[in-house]
């Protein structure tokens, strides 16, 4: 369609002309929703002739096409609190719910927030970005807040409020590896010695020996023990609603919604035959206050579930006692999948025990070898020249 200057033509046409300021604008006219066969007429601008030529030109063309959409007149922090009300909250743990809230209002709002979504670009994301990287935050926080970002948006484009996604060029610092961090045998030893009489000493001996998540730990239940076969089905997780004080805890489903059955070592099963024996003298001992609703194997003396916070702050204490405070209550579930392929079990093996979806993720996480595996393989290799030399 051709543009014609200063012109007032039927719906489509466009015309441009140079503003006193120095911007120039383009208008052009759409069908009003009444039906009555009048037009309204709408402005678009630019810095230069060129740049308008080129707005002006798609927006006719898409008037002529048929597909054309009125800009979106949501600023950025008006869609998003639409986004998690209408599209995130619905669908997600109350938990990711509060996550993504989070990040929204104390990263994305604050800075972009008065920004409307027809004028986001991808440059403008894109200082937002290199900008919160000199505050000081880290590769994987910025990807946290990018993958936040890119979602919102990623809906406002499906519903048509903007035409493209503008944080799907932006570029993103590469981030790190996490290091896993096992316990060495020598440490393993210590730790043992360490818990021996601890009130928690039978939830980190079970974490330990079989690389159930905390949440997996605490909401373990006696049904899901089986001590003649000596298996452990993990099928639900002890999950708080938030990191908010007064908090409540609820059984949920696992991280990735499946269950899986492991089989245990001996002793794993005699640790949760002296738990249970604790349990039923507790019980005695509380008579119409023991209250275990969830059949947990891991209570206080009453029954009652435990909490986070309190496991993971004695574990730390008692690590701290060991010189060891940088190690983490999760190091326990990373020492497990190391001991695992020490002892010869398999990829596939460790990948079931541990939950994940795939043998490559496992094999990509605990590709690593620790300070007895590298010893072995040296002495191996010794073996070996002293065979063939």
């Amino acid at each position: 369609m051709s543009i014609r200057k200063n012109s007032r033509k039927e719906n489509g046409s466009g015309s441009i002309r140079k503003r006193k300021d120095g911007r120039w604008e383009g208008r052009y006219s759409i069908p009003s929703k009444d039906g009555g066969g009048s037009y309204i007429r709408k402005s678009v601008y630019a810095d230069t002739q060129e740049e308008l030529r080129k707005k002006l030109t798609q927006i006719t063309g898409e008037i002529d096409d048929g597909i054309y959409q009125e800009p979106s007149q949501y600023r950025l922090s008006e869609w998003i609190e639409t986004w998690l009300e209408v599209y995130v909250k619905p669908t997600v743990k109350d938990f990711t719910y509060d996550s993504y809230s989070g990040v929204c209002r104390n990263h994305i709002i604050p800075d972009l927030g008065g920004v409307k979504l027809k004028e986001l670009s991808t440059t403008m994301i894109q200082k937002f970005y290199n900008s919160l990287l000199k505050k000081g935050l880290s590769a994987k926080t910025l990807k946290n807040i990018h993958g936040i970002l890119h979602r919102t948006l990623q809906q406002a484009y499906v519903v048509g409020e903007i035409k493209q996604n503008p944080t799907d060029r932006c570029i993103l610092p590469k981030v790190p590896k996490p290091k896993i961090d096992p316990l060495e045998d020598e440490e393993i030893t210590r730790f043992l010695e360490a818990i021996r009489g601890h009130r928690y000493e039978n939830v980190y001996f079970l974490t330990l020996f079989t690389g159930m998540r905390q949440g997996e730990v605490l909401g373990l239940s006696w049904d899901c023990v089986d001590v003649q076969n000596s298996t452990i089905l993990i099928n639900k997780q002890l999950r708080r609603t938030s990191h908010h004080a007064g908090a409540e805890y609820i059984l949920d489903s696992t991280k990735n919604g499946k269950e899986r059955e492991i089989v245990v070592a001996p002793s794993v099963m005699m640790v949760l035959a002296r738990q249970r024996a604790w349990q039923k003298e507790c019980a005695e001992k509380a008579g119409s206050a023991w209250n275990n609703e969830w059949n947990l194997v891991f209570t206080d003396e009453l029954g009652q579930h435990l909490n986070h916070p309190t496991v993971y702050n004695n574990y730390k204490r008692v690590m701290k006692k060991m010189g060891l405070e940088n190690k983490r209550f999760h190091d326990l579930r990373h020492t497990y999948a190391v001991a695992s392929l020490e002892s010869g079990d398999d990829i596939k093996t460790l990948q079931d025990n541990l939950g994940h979806a795939t043998a490559s993720f496992t094999l990509d996480k605990y590709g690593h070898v620790n300070k007895t595996m590298k010893q072995k393989s040296a002495m191996n290799m010794q073996r070996f020249i002293n065979k063939v030399s």
